[in-house]
C-alpha cells in the first residue's frame, strides 16, 4: 500500500483542488513520466535548457493559471493561490531543481509588477503569461549581492519623463529568455532611498546585454548588463521607499517555494534509496537488515514528514495573512531555512546507508545529492535567515495574544495580501498565538512531553539569562540560540498540522525523538561557545534530554519505511 504521507505519481491525486487544478497538476506529473527517467536525466547532465518543459508549460496555460493574481485574470481560474503553488513545487522538485528553478524565478519576477499600481505594466506582464513567456527579478549584482542599499544599476533621466539605465546583475534566473525583468536601480539625480527605482525591462531588447551563464547547469543563472537602456514611464513599476519594499516583499512571496521544492527532491530520492537498500545483499543479508541502517532510514522518513507537515500548516499562514496578522514573517524564513536544511539531513542520511550507489550517473539521487544543497542558499543564507528568525523570539515564546484559528487553506482563493504587504518594517511588533496548545494536545505522547521541557527551558533561558548587549554583537553565539528557536516554531507547526490531520502518534513520537536530539546538540553547541557565560553554559547542559526508546514503536515505523521499497520507479 502505498504511503499516504509522500508524493508517489502512481497514486497522485488531488482531489482537494477544483477541476482546472487537478487537471494541471496531474498532467504535468504525466508529463514528467512520459519523458521518462532516461531523458530526464540525459538533460540534467547535458545542460539542456529547458525549451521543451516551457512548451508544455504554455501549451496548457500552466504559469498563466497559476501566477495571474485575480486582479489580473483573464480567466475565472486564474489566481495566486499558494496552496497549488506550493503542490506544483514539490512535483517540479521530484522531477529536478531545475524545472522548479525556472518556475521560482518567475515568481520573483513577477513579484514588483503585481505590487505594482502601473495598470499598463501589469496587463503587459498578464499577456506574457498567456504567450508562455518567463520571467526574472533583476536584484542582486556581482559586487553587492542583494545588498539593495549599494545598487550600481544607475538611472540617469532624459529629459522626457524617462531614463536610460546602465549597469549590471548577477545570479538572475531566466536573464536569457524572460520577456519580462523586473530590474532595480536608482537614479543619478536623487540621494538615498528616494531615489530608488524598480522598472521593467525586455531581455531581447538591443540595449540588454547577455553576458554568460555564471553556473554549469540547465539552470540559467545570467549575468546580464544595460547599457543606456531606454526605460520609459511606462516601464517604471515603483519609485523610492516603495521600490525597497517591493524587492523585499517579492523576497518574502518567493522565498517560501523552496522548502517544497526540498520537499519533492527528498521524496523521489527515498523512493531511490529505499528500494536499493532492501535489495543489496551484504553479508548474506539484506542492507536493511542491519540496525544502523534502519535507524538512518527511518530518521530521514519521519524527518521528510516533519517538513511536510510544517509546510503545509505555513500554507494556511500565508493564506490568512493581513496587515493585523502577519505571523507569515516568521513561518517564511523558517521554511526557508528550517526545512531546506532538513532536506540535506534527509538525503545525507540515506546516501550514508546507499554510499556509492548515490554518484552513479543513472540514478536520480545523484542530481539530487547536489542540488539539496543549494536550497539553503537561495534567497538569502542560513544565517540570514537564522538572524531574522531571532527578531520574533521573545514575543513568540513569552508574549502571546489571542487570534482567530486558522483553519487548513485548500480553498480556490486569490492571496491578493501578498501583493499589498505593505513597508518592509516593524517586525518586533509581529504578535503571535501561544504555541503551548499545540504540545498540550500531544502531552500524552512520550518525546512530544519530552521536547516540551526543552522548549520551556527556552523560554527560561530568554526570559532570566538572554544575551546581554556585548553578546547581542556576537553573531556566532546568537545563531546558536536561534537554532534552539527554530525547533520549537518548527515543532510548533508540526503538531498543529499533525491535529488536523490526524496524524498516526507513532510518526509524530518518532519524528519527536529526533528533534530532543537535535535541541540537545544545539544546547551543547551554545555550551562551547566562546561567549557563553557560566550561567549559559549550565542552562545548556540541564536542557540536554535523552529521548524515550520504544522499541515496538521503531519496529511499526520501520514497516511504513520498508514499504516504500518499490513503491515507485520512474519509467526508463
Amino acid at each position: 500500500m502505498a504511503d499516504s504521507l509522500l508524493f508517489n505519481p502512481r497514486t497522485y491525486d488531488p482531489a482537494h483542488f477544483d477541476p482546472e487544478t487537478r487537471r494541471l497538476l496531474r498532467a504535468t506529473v504525466d508529463w514528467f513520466e512520459e519523458r521518462g527517467k532516461r531523458k530526464l536525466i540525459e538533460d540534467y547532465r547535458s545542460r539542456a535548457w529547458l525549451g521543451e518543459f516551457l512548451a508544455f508549460a504554455a501549451k496548457e496555460g500552466l504559469f498563466a493559471t497559476f501566477l495571474t493574481p485575480a486582479s489580473a485574470a483573464g480567466r475565472e481560474d486564474q489566481r495566486w493561490d499558494t496552496a497549488r503553488i506550493a503542490a506544483l513545487n514539490e512535483i517540479l522538485g521530484f522531477y529536478g531543481l531545475d524545472y522548479w528553478y525556472a518556475w521560482q524565478v518567475t515568481i520573483l519576477g513577477l513579484g514588483p509588477v503585481w505590487q505594482s499600481r502601473n495598470a499598463d505594466a501589469r496587463a503587459r506582464a498578464a499577456e506574457l503569461l498567456t504567450q508562455g513567456e518567463v520571467f526574472a527579478f533583476g536584484l542582486s549584482e556581482r559586487t553587492h549581492g542583494a545588498d539593495i542599499y549599494s545598487t550600481d544599476m544607475l538611472l540617469e533621466p532624459d529629459g522626457d519623463g524617462g531614463f536610460r539605465a546602465s549597469g549590471s546583475k548577477y545570479y538572475i534566473g531566466n536573464g536569457n529568455a524572460a520577456g519580462l525583468v523586473s530590474v532595480f536601480g536608482r537614479r543619478t539625480d536623487v540621494e538615498g532611498p528616494d531615489g530608488y527605482v524598480f522598472f521593467a525591462a525586455d531581455s531581447r531588447h538591443p540595449a540588454y546585454h547577455l553576458v554568460q551563464n555564471v553556473v554549469d547547469s540547465s539552470k540559467y543563472v545570467s549575468e546580464f548588463r544595460l547599457e543606456d537602456y531606454p526605460v520609459a514611464a511606462a516601464d517604471v513599476l515603483h519609485t523610492g521607499r516603495a521600490a525597497f519594499d517591493a524587492a523585499l516583499n517579492t523576497v518574502n512571496v518567493g522565498k517560501f517555494n523552496l522548502c517544497t521544492a526540498s520537499i519533492g527532491i527528498c521524496e523521489h530520492a527515498m523512493y531511490e534509496a529505499v528500494t536499493h537498500a532492501q535489495n543489496r545483499i551484504l553479508y548474506g543479508r539484506p542492507v536493511t537488515a542491519f540496525p544502523h541502517v534502519r535507524r538512518e532510514l527511518a530518521d530521514a522518513y519521519v524527518r521528510l514528514v516533519g517538513m511536510k507537515l510544517f509546510s503545509d500548516r505555513a500554507v494556511d499562514y500565508f493564506r490568512s495573512a493581513g496587515p493585523d496578522d502577519r505571523r507569515y514573517l516568521l513561518f517564511n524564513p523558517m521554511t526557508k531555512m528550517k526545512v531546506t536544511t532538513e532536506g540535506e539531513k534527509v538525503i545525507d542520511l540515506m546516501w550514508d546507508v546507499i554510499a556509492a550507489k548515490g554518484f552513479e550517473k543513472d540514478t536520480y539521487f545523484a542530481e539530487a545529492a547536489v542540488e539539496i544543497r543549494s536550497l539553503p542558499k537561495l534567497e538569502g543564507t542560513v544565517h540570514v535567515n537564522l538572524a531574522l528568525i531571532l527578531k520574533f523570539m521573545r514575543n513568540h515564546l513569552l508574549e502571546p495574544v489571542g487570534y482567530p484559528a486558522v483553519p487548513t487553506r485548500l480553498d480556490a482563493a486569490d492571496d491578493d495580501f501578498l501583493f499589498r504587504q505593505g513597508p518592509a518594517r516593524g517586525l518586533g511588533s509581529v504578535r503571535f498565538h501561544d504555541w503551548r496548545p499545540a504540545f498540550d494536545a500531544y502531552a500524552d505522547v512520550a518525546n512530544v512531553a519530552r521536547f516540551r521541557e526543552q522548549a520551556d527551558a527556552l523560554c527560561e533561558f530568554v526570559a532570566t539569562i538572554a544575551p546581554d548587549e556585548e553578546q547581542s554583537r556576537d553573531l556566532d553565539f546568537l545563531l546558536s540560540v536561534g537554532q534552539l528557536f527554530a525547533l520549537v516554531v518548527h515543532a510548533q507547526l508540526i503538531l498543529e498540522q499533525a491535529r488536523l490531520t490526524d496524524l498516526d502518534p507513532d510518526v509524530i513520537d518518532e519524528l519527536f525523538s529526533v528533534l530532543v536530539r537535535d535541541f540537545s546538540g544545539h544546547a551543547v553547541e551554545l555550551h562551547g561557545k566562546d561567549s557563553a557565560t557560566g550561567a549559559q553554559q549550565a542552562w545548556a547542559l540541564g536542557a540536554v534530554r535523552r529521548p524515550v526508546v520504544d522499541e515496538a514503536r521503531a519496529a511499526r515505523i520501520w514497516q511504513r519505511v520498508e514499504a516504500l521499497s518499490g513503491a515507485y520507479e520512474m519509467a526508463p
